[in-house]
């Protein structure tokens, strides 16, 4: 993949998909590789999708960790998590290995739409999480990791855990970042080594990632002027949306 070998009009949706994707991911602090991949990849194949996405992935990740303040508080606390993701990850691997064919994206789908359900039940409140809080960190960190490995979707469980620890939208974008962060470098390096993408074709991505992070920023601009209640209720539906791709991506693979 090389940028002379776009044309103008795959050149101009990668773009146009950075600043969409970039302004998710400032705003909420995560969404950017879920929205970016599977648009790109309507234009092109998934393979350019992911190597597009990948470097503006890691830029946007950085941001919302150095616009988010000070880490320390979230280190000392989540440290963990990107361990028992890696866990899980290798989990999810070896069981999507040895059953493909079994419905991960319907079970993710399902699990968070009982989740969102009950939240608008207001059943949601689980003191027992915020009681017993290192007990529950691996079993997210892990469960999430399983479904990396599964679906390429991470996101849902580690959201879950961290609204029902009742973390500021800060600690929340930065914890959830810390383990992307991790995830991102470590598929980086596989990439590199073991996948057949070259340095010249990571550095041709470098103007998508410049294009995500301009966005990115624009995005964390509007996350800092709302308030804690209004940006719990935009990640949640940003629960649901992902959901509804899910189910329909799981529908497309039975039935498309």
């Amino acid at each position: 993949m090389a940028l002379e070998g776009f044309s103008t009009e795959l050149a101009l949706w990668i773009a146009l998909v950075m600043v969409v994707a970039g302004l998710v991911q400032g705003t909420l602090g995560f969404g950017f590789p879920f929205i970016a991949t599977p648009l790109i990849a309507l234009a092109s194949d998934m393979r350019t999708a992911i190597v597009a996405v990948l470097l503006p992935t890691l830029a946007t990740i950085m941001v919302a960790l150095s616009a988010s303040g000070s880490l320390k508080p979230a280190l000392s606390r989540f440290w963990m998590m990107p361990l028992y993701q890696v866990i899980g990850a290798v989990a999810g691997t070896w069981l999507f290995v040895s059953a493909p064919d079994l419905p991960y994206l319907l079970v993710l789908a399902l699990m968070t739409l009982v989740y969102l359900n009950l939240d608008r039940l207001g059943r949601a409140n689980w003191p027992i999480v915020i009681r017993h809080e290192r007990r529950f960190a691996p079993l997210s960190g892990i469960v999430s990791g399983i479904f990396e490995g599964t679906t390429n979707v991470a996101a849902p469980p580690l959201i879950i855990f961290y609204l029902a620890l009742g973390l500021t939208p800060t600690m929340l974008v930065q914890a959830m970042n810390l383990s992307f962060l991790v995830g991102k470098i470590t598929q980086l390096a596989v990439m590199t080594a073991g996948g057949g993408v070259t340095t010249a074709q990571w550095l041709a991505t470098l103007p998508f990632a410049a294009i995500g992070v301009a966005a990115s920023l624009a995005g964390v601009r509007l996350r800092n002027r709302i308030e804690a209640p209004t940006y719990r209720a935009w990640v949640k539906r940003a629960l649901f949306f992902i959901s509804l791709v899910l189910i329909a991506q799981f529908a497309y693979s039975q039935w498309g």
